[in-house]
């Protein structure tokens, strides 16, 4: 007989997108998927929890570990974005049909929907480009959960000199400039500006980013170091880069740069597993 874990799965397309809980791929929406019902997660159609004894119906556990989800950099903002985009559409079609379909046609999501979909591409561009640092003396974790949180950290990499906490964020062709007011009379104040405007508060959620990874690791004595890496920003010719308050704030190609130049002790392979015990995919 089949379990009533296994009974209880159901396959079916989904609604919102999603990411397989075995291997980590993305599935959009629409997708042919299994969901689990018991665990309240879904799972590719080619992934399967366990293996069919031939010529019965016995469900059994697979024998062989299975290798660490492939993690999928920017995937809960894809997610996000998408359950708010069907959300819009459910609402507005709710309205008589020809009304509904008119609305759609007519109007765009609004920016704090299309925010979530930028926000993904930046993530998901990031993403790329450390996957081609991976080796033996650097391992990149992406999109993971903050335990006890709806919130996430973009992008974890652990080199050889230490860790890297590391936020993607996508204002296309704005520049990130550092505003320093008082440091003689008046007590220095820092201010990060965007195209101009305040974004401090970025600086202050990667900050308490790099606090939960160094309480993960406590124990281990390892240099974290966060970093705010701006995607198809508006950036100077020569110059550009800046740190406040200790986050680095960088470009792509700057961000290669100092996983390069990361040299040490570091026990990459100890210390990835360690943060994806404590961070699991978002």
């Amino acid at each position: 007989m089949q379990s009533a874990e296994a009974a209880d799965d159901k396959t079916m397309r989904l609604r919102y997108a999603g990411t397989c809980r075995l291997c980590g791929i993305a599935l959009d929406k629409g997708a042919l998927a299994i969901y689990e019902r018991a665990i309240k997660s879904v799972r590719s159609i080619e992934c399967e929890p366990a293996s069919v004894a031939l010529g019965t119906s016995t469900w059994t556990p697979v024998a062989e570990p299975r290798e660490p989800p492939v993690d999928v950099a920017g995937a809960s903002a894809r997610r996000e974005y998408e359950q708010r985009k069907t959300k819009r559409e459910d609402r507005i079609r709710e309205k008589p049909p020809k009304l509904g379909g008119l609305i759609l046609a007519l109007s765009d999501d609004p920016q704090s929907t299309t925010a979530w979909a930028s926000g993904a591409k930046g993530e998901a561009m990031l993403g790329a480009r450390l996957d081609q640092h991976v080796s033996e003396s650097v391992a990149v974790l992406h999109d993971r959960r903050i335990p006890g949180t709806k919130a996430n950290i973009d992008h974890i990499v652990v080199t050889k000199g230490g860790v890297f906490v590391v936020d993607a964020k996508r204002y296309v062709n704005k520049r990130p400039e550092l505003k320093i007011e008082g440091g003689i009379l008046r007590p220095r104040v820092e201010r990060l500006l965007v195209g101009g405007r305040d974004r401090t508060k970025l600086v202050d959620g990667v900050l308490g980013q790099v606090e939960k990874v160094r309480a993960a690791l406590d124990g281990y004595e390892i240099p974290v170091r966060g970093v705010l890496c701006f995607v198809e920003g508006d950036w100077p010719m020569i110059g550009g880069t800046f740190t406040t308050r200790g986050v680095s704030v960088v470009w792509p190609r700057q961000l290669s740069k100092m996983l390069d130049a990361a040299g040490g002790e570091v026990d990459v392979r100890a210390v990835r597993d360690r943060l994806g015990e404590v961070f699991r995919p978002a």
